[in-house]
């Protein structure tokens, strides 16, 4: 029911000056009766004579806190209280219109109690109106004038007009007087019974209310509570959570029964109330739902097992990990913690930022890691709002990028900084692209960190050259071109950005100063230019943790240091001080008297600290009688090995907080915070939410049915209703033993649970139309009974893979027939859905008995040959739908014995293997060509016959193009079984890919013959990177966890240049994109025809001609992207070279550059 309009005579207490002027205009004008005139005359030039001035000037005298506070006159609204005393409606309307006016524009009206609270009694109910209005304002204020007049307040509770008792409650409730709670308590009861829904609301309003002035009523107030959850209309379901947060937050037994309706309910719900629902389910969830991803990080652990365990182990190992596993039960989704994700899921629309907001943190914090990533669209969404709601936003998007890095990077430019954003905002998104940087993407975001340096805001440059910092320290492979890049803007004309580059290089520097003699002495050189006091203090830190590196250069610096001590800031004095000392211990000889000099400059400086420094600094390193045990350790003391600094994010513990709280904002714990529950341990009892609901539909049990969801569940029941099983069990199929649960199926999913729960909440549903859907239910389970033989029949018969096809497609076509009667009986059944659900759940339900028919048809729906090769979404439905079919039907599956196995296509014996180079080794048209390895083609082991129980496997990189998708990696497979039985059902499940990367799985070889082998090949989309693409290699009866780690020079293509191409592609790609490094060449690299076999060896790269013939020269680009590999290896005498690389991705320049310069020194 939407809400009763607002009073339409008053003005609203917070409203616009210009709304109100405007109302007063026009009830001016209006006004025929020459009292009014002459009030409104008398009233103007009362404020004239007040103010002294004339009647266009403001009317300060009004307001004693303006000035006219000493101003003896009495007879101010005098004109007013004559209106409201006077008999006539229209004079009373018009003077409480001009009160409520000017309280409205934050006038005080309070010595007008008296009179106005005279009128709450009036019959006019347009007057009554705005005298509660008023009375709402100042009830508190003048507790006592309030108190008289509570008999007609409680007269006003028995009103026929919804918002006169409504207001009256209100008025009521802001009486802040202990004497009247029993009055106030008996008001709430009687307005939670009330016939309108707005009064409930406003009942609800009055809880919090009357907790605060007397909390010993919390127990009745409870009682109220639990009634008004109970409460079906949308109105009211914002206000009673918001007075259950207030009162009980921790009475979650109160929400058991009313959890479902409030899922159903809150798409309606007004947007503040959405608020208030989702956060408190948000915490509701954590306390009655297993975690989503509690088996993540044993499948980790198993798989590093796996993967790394030695010989002697293995068979400990595999003991261990099967009774883990068989402890561990595959994680199942609780069909409630599905519901609530499914109902907030729409909400990522709204309109309001914060109901955004509120269902971002909730599937943060609630859903499975694979589903997570759809807030990711809506909160970037959002950054296009006003800045306020974009610092939020990217307060809490800093903080999920710590955790959940993938989701975002899709959407990186949304986060580039604009010219027109303020200084936090610019901060912010610079910690959001810090966060987000990684080996693929950091040469782009590098690029965008240089513009950000020449802006003229200098917080952001600081804050920029200290994010170039973080991205060196988090990416090992980047660190020296951005120390060179940084060591470049030392010379820059802005002070400020060469103070703070001196700051981020030396954190930079610690990692490896032995490496860097060169930077530090550049820096040395610069200590007379740089005045900042934070930057040469830095400079001469290093210069004296590293004196050893600069043993020539130190002392000199300690030399110009001194003759400037005295005008040096604090902070400066004391690291020469620390320079000073360390130079003492390391080089005595030249710094003696240098070091004496200054501890007795220092010895009389003005500062204490520095006179203390100096003089604890003397006796530690100038030996004396009476120096203590102290000095003799001196050298360890001052020359002790610093750690590094770790360079990391402000916001990496901020998310112990609930995201989008104000605690989160400010990062520290804000009054009334509730902290997010833990996930338990085992599963709570999730009948909980349900028993209330029997009890409810007990009591109009001759008006309604009960719904399907509340009845017993015996086995016969359970046939009877099987078609509701899907609301049970689709989150079972969709999460699986892990947590592969796409955020597509949720669209699947979604049909029968919003239709139960919808029948749950509105009990209108006619036993004829039950009675109807049950038979026709049981129609159904017997025709897909037949079908189910009639198809196993046919599978045991050998049929033709055309065949089962067509079945297969009737059969989906049938079912979806009966998919949509069953909809629109379920759509004529349930009166109090509204047609927009409806249309959605007759959607989702469509697409809910496809997915059923079709598990239930393609139970092995891979081992089918078909005559083109299936598409990669198509593989992971009829996955999907296999582990749906296993994990629906527990009581009655019978398992689909298998189809006829395909013959393999060319199987060869194992003491073949080794005579199998130069040979195509399959001639299948279901997989693109496969290329047999040639012989210098490296084989990698993926799974070890020991590991592999029997089953090796081992895979190269064939460097062909992969025919059904240019951009991905062809990769080669060889299976060898290696035991004396067969090996079924080979094929790939749960890929775990990095950001941004692909797979396109083989087909499933349905049967292995003892000391037979195999090859098939795959294509991966490594998105440019050298990271591994995980995922499981599994067989009929077991699942072996595997990765595929590419070479950096198999992620590229040949491609062919003329020489004047190459010249002009290299000079486009200069500066930060060209890594030049010098070599000796191996013993054996000894003519150019080796130079050329090793290049292309480690690399997938064409020769380029070239005239001179000492230089060889490549070209490349990456398999993914297309980006230009350009490589040049120029010879010189003596066995020196110089190696080139330009490539726009600096990372695969970088790591390219190691492999050749490897394979050119062996």
């Amino acid at each position: 029911m939407r809400a009763p309009p607002a009073l339409s005579a008053s003005a609203p207490r917070n409203g616009s000056r210009d709304s109100v002027s405007g109302a007063l205009r026009r009830s001016a004008s209006s006004s025929s009766s020459t009292a009014a005139a002459a009030a409104e005359m008398s009233a103007s030039s009362a404020f004239i004579d007040e103010k002294g001035g004339s009647a266009s000037e403001p009317e300060y005298g009004h307001d004693p806190a303006s000035g006219g506070i000493f101003s003896t006159d009495y007879k101010r609204h005098d004109d007013l209280k004559e209106m409201l005393d006077s008999n006539k409606d229209s004079l009373k309307l018009e003077a409480m219109k001009r009160i409520v006016a000017m309280i409205a524009r934050g006038k005080n009206a309070s010595d007008l109690f008296p009179a106005v609270v005279k009128n709450v009694a009036c019959k006019n109910i347009e007057v009554k109106k705005l005298v509660y209005v008023y009375l709402v304002r100042y009830a508190e204020e003048q507790q006592d004038l309030a108190l008289l007049s509570i008999s007609t307040f409680q007269r006003g509770l028995k009103d026929p007009n919804q918002l006169i008792r409504a207001s009256a409650l209100r008025v009521l409730s802001s009486i802040r007087v202990t004497i009247i709670v029993p009055i106030m308590m008996l008001a709430i009861k009687e307005a939670a019974s009330d016939m309108s829904p707005y009064v409930r609301k406003t009942a609800a309003h009055a809880i919090p209310k009357l907790h605060s002035l007397d909390p010993e009523q919390k127990d009745q107030l409870i009682e109220v509570i639990e009634k008004l959850l109970a409460d079906k209309t949308t109105l009211v379901a914002g206000s009673v959570v918001m007075a259950f947060e207030e009162v009980c937050p921790d009475r979650i037994d109160l929400i058991h029964k009313n959890y479902r309706k409030l899922c159903n309910l809150l798409i309606d719900v007004e947007e503040w109330g959405q608020v208030v629902i989702i956060n408190m389910l948000t915490r509701y969830a954590r306390t009655q739902f297993l975690n989503p991803n509690i088996n993540e990080s044993l499948l980790e652990e198993s798989s590093e097992k796996a993967f790394y365990a030695s010989d002697d182990e293995e068979d400990e190992d595999k003991k261990a990990e099967a009774a883990t596993l068989a402890k561990r039960k595959p994680y199942v989704m609780d069909p409630d913690h599905r519901l609530l994700l499914r109902n907030t899921k729409p909400l990522l629309q709204s309109r309001n930022a914060a109901v955004v907001m509120a269902v971002a943190q909730l599937y943060f914090h609630l859903a499975p890691k694979a589903e997570v990533g759809i807030i990711a669209k809506a909160l970037v969404r959002l950054m296009r709002s006003h800045s306020e709601v974009q610092y939020v936003v990217l307060q809490n998007v800093a903080t999920m990028t710590i955790k959940r890095r993938g989701m975002f990077e899709p959407y990186l430019k949304s986060f580039y900084i604009r010219s027109t954003d303020p200084t936090q905002i610019k901060i912010l998104k610079l910690e959001v692209l810090t966060n987000l940087a990684n080996e693929t993407n950091i040469s782009t975001i590098l690029r965008e960190f240089q513009t950000y340096i020449k802006s003229m805001d200098k917080d952001f440059v600081a804050a920029s050259i200290q994010a170039i910092g973080r991205c060196a320290t988090n990416i090992g492979e980047v660190r020296d071109t951005c120390l060179n890049g940084l060591v470049q803007l030392l010379s820059n004309r802005d002070e400020l950005v060469v103070a703070e580059s001196v700051v981020v290089i030396k954190k930079l520097l610690q990692m490896q100063p032995e490496q860097h003699s060169d930077i530090i002495k550049h820096m040395a050189k610069l200590i007379d230019n740089i005045q900042v006091p934070m930057a040469r203090a830095s400079i001469l830190w290093l210069i004296g943790e590293y004196c050893e590196h600069v043993p020539k250069i130190a002392p000199d610096v300690l030399r110009n240091m001194a003759k400037t001590f005295t005008n040096e800031e604090d902070i400066v004095k004391l690291q020469i001080i620390n320079l000073a000392a360390k130079l003492y211990l390391t080089n005595s000889k030249q710094t003696k008297l240098l070091t004496q000099y200054v501890l007795n400059l220092a010895k009389y400086d003005q500062n204490y600290d520095i006179r203390d420094r100096a003089r604890f600094i003397r006796q530690l390193i100038v030996p004396t009688d009476k120096s203590g045990a102290l000095s003799k350790y001196a050298k360890k003391l001052f020359l002790a090995l610093k750690p590094a600094p770790v360079l990391q994010s402000t916001f990496k513990d901020r998310d112990h907080f609930q995201l989008g709280s104000l605690s989160h904002l400010l990062n520290a714990k804000a009054a009334g915070y509730q902290e997010l529950p833990d996930w338990p341990e085992s599963v709570p009892d999730p009948s909980v939410r349900n028993v209330e609901v029997i009890r409810l539909l007990e009591r109009v049990t001759t008006l309604t049915s009960i719904p399907d969801w509340s009845k017993c569940t015996s086995r016969k029941d359970r046939k009877e209703k099987k078609t509701e099983k899907p609301f049970y069990s689709d989150s079972e199929g969709e999460s699986g033993p892990t947590e592969s649960a796409d955020s597509e199926s949720d669209s699947g999913s979604g049909s029968e649970s919003a239709s139960a729960s919808d029948e749950s909440g509105s009990g209108s549903e006619s036993e004829e139309s039950r009675e109807e859907t049950e038979s026709e239910d049981e129609e159904e389970d017997e025709e897909k009974e037949k079908k189910r033989k009639k198809r196993l029949d046919k599978t045991k018969a050998k049929k033709p893979a055309e065949e089962s096809a067509e079945s297969e497609q009737s059969s989906g076509t049938e079912d979806r027939k009966r998919g949509r009667k069953a909809v629109k009986n379920q759509k004529s059944a349930s009166e109090s859905e509204s047609e927009s659900e409806s249309s959605e759940s007759e959607d989702e339900s469509e697409e809910e008995s496809e997915e059923e028919s079709e598990s239930d048809t393609d139970i092995r729906k891979k081992k089918t040959p078909i005559s083109k090769q299936p598409p990669k979404q198509s593989k992971k439905e009829s996955k999907k739908e296999r582990q749906e079919m296993s994990l629906l039907d527990l009581d009655d599956f019978e398992p689909a014995p298998a189809s006829a196995p395909v013959t393999p296509v060319n199987f060869l014996s194992s003491s073949l293997v080794s005579d199998l180079e130069g040979l195509s080794l399959t001639n299948n048209i279901l997989a693109p060509t496969t290329i047999a390895p040639s012989g210098s083609i490296k084989m990698y082991e993926l799974l070890h016959r020991i590991t592999g129980e029997g089953l090796a496997v081992e895979y190269c990189f064939s460097r062909q193009p992969f025919s059904p998708d240019p951009n991905m990696v062809a990769v080669q497979i060889q299976f060898t079984n290696n035991t004396n039985s067969e090996t079924k059902n080979l094929h790939i499940e749960e890929p775990r890919l990095q950001s941004g990367m692909r797979i396109r799985e083989f087909t499933e070889i349905d049967v292995l013959a003892a000391g037979e082998s195999v090859t098939v090949v795959m294509g991966i989309d490594f998105c440019d990177s050298t990271q591994a693409a995980n995922f499981q290699l599994c067989t009929h009866t077991r699942k072996f966890f595997v990765s595929i780690q590419p070479p950096v020079g198999e992620l590229m293509t040949p491609v062919f240049l003329t020489e004047n191409d190459f010249k002009k592609e290299q000079g486009k790609l200069m500066g930060m994109n060209e890594i030049s490094e010098k070599l000796m060449l191996g013993e054996k690299c000894v003519n150019e025809h080796v130079i050329v076999e090793r290049v292309t060896a480690t690399a997938n790269l064409s020769r380029v001609p070239c005239g001179s013939e000492k230089e060889c020269r490549f070209a490349g680009k990456t398999v993914s992207s297309g980006c230009l590999v350009l490589v040049t290896v120029p010879t010189k005498e003596g066995g020196a070279a110089q190696l080139t690389v330009n490539c726009e991705k600096m990372l695969i320049g970088t790591l390219l550059v190691k492999d050749i310069m490897q394979a050119l020194s062996q």
